[in-house]
Formats: C-alpha cells, structure tokens, sequence
C-alpha cells in the first residue's frame, strides 16, 4: 500500500475516533479496496462496520437498495447509483457514513453503456447528505484503482470536516 493510502487512512481513523463516528464501503470496481485502505491502520474495528463489494448489479439492488429503473436508465456508473450505494451501505451496514465507488477501471469498459475507461463516480455522505466526483482520466487499471482509492477517502475527510465545521457555527 502506498505511502499516501496510509496517511489518509491514519487521517480517517482521527476523524472516526475523535468523533465517535463509524463507516462502510460500497465498492464496484475497486473491489476492496478502499476497505483494504480502512482497514489498513490498526484500531479499525472500532469504526468500521464492514464493506460490500457489488461488482454485480443484482447485488447492488438486492443488498444497497439500488433502484434497478436507476441501473437501467443510468448504468452502474453514474451518480444516482453512487449515490444509492452509500445510503444503502448506510442502511444496511448501520453505519453513519459510507463510501461508494463505482465505475470502469479498465482495460476496458463494462456493459457497453458508452461510458468510456477510466469513469468512475465516487460518493461518500451519510444515509441523509451525500456528495459525489466523477473521475475521468484513464492513466490504466492499476492507476485508475489507486486513484479512485485515494480520492475516495479524501473526499470523505473532506466531508467529515466539512460537517464539523457546519455544526461547530
């Protein structure tokens, strides 16, 4: 894992303890990943509540919720999924916030849905306020995936402080 994964994971942890705050995952094509990067400083089974991994969109229907009219209309890489995949992690997970990614990593894309390599849409919030980004640069399948890893987890940093900073007025 590389050096920047582990200081946003350390970064995350201070968030989650200092706050008494718990997480999950909702992963499509990282596929783990940003749990593995959760996971990755000892301490974590005091915040994180656990992670599904949905490559497949039955699963994202059958255990997030997400609305099979949505996949259809919108395919698995959009931002309405993204956005149902963290309420649905939220949900199911009994978590306060989750992280969503889902997307195309490559080599090549998924459904044929011209959404092109290297899309992915990250989502992060909690069951009532979510965020998202959509990434769009393919730089490969293994670069793409740490990419997508490493913004997941800053922009739930990022939104953790951003609601501090919102009831701390």
């Amino acid at each position: 894992m590389e050096l920047e994964t582990k200081v946003l994971s350390r970064e995350l942890q201070q968030r989650m303890y200092d706050n008494g705050l718990t997480i999950a995952t909702a992963e499509s094509c990282t596929g783990g990943r940003v749990a593995q990067a959760v996971i990755a400083t000892p301490g974590a089974s005091k915040y994180f509540k656990g992670g599904v991994i949905c490559y497949s969109n039955d699963v994202k229907e059958n255990l997030l919720g997400v609305s099979s009219e949505v996949l259809a209309e919108k395919s698995a890489v959009s931002e309405e999924v993204a956005i149902q995949m963290v309420k649905g992690a939220c949900e199911t997970l009994k978590a306060d916030y989750a992280m969503a990614v889902t997307g195309y990593a490559g080599p090549v894309a998924g459904d044929n849905d011209g959404v092109p390599v290297g899309t992915i849409w990250l989502a992060c919030g909690t069951k009532d306020k979510t965020i998202t980004l959509k990434l769009n640069e393919d730089y490969g399948r293994d670069i793409n995936l740490a990419i997508a890893t490493n913004r997941s987890l800053r922009q739930m940093l990022n939104f953790i402080d951003a609601e501090k900073a919102t009831t701390e007025e």
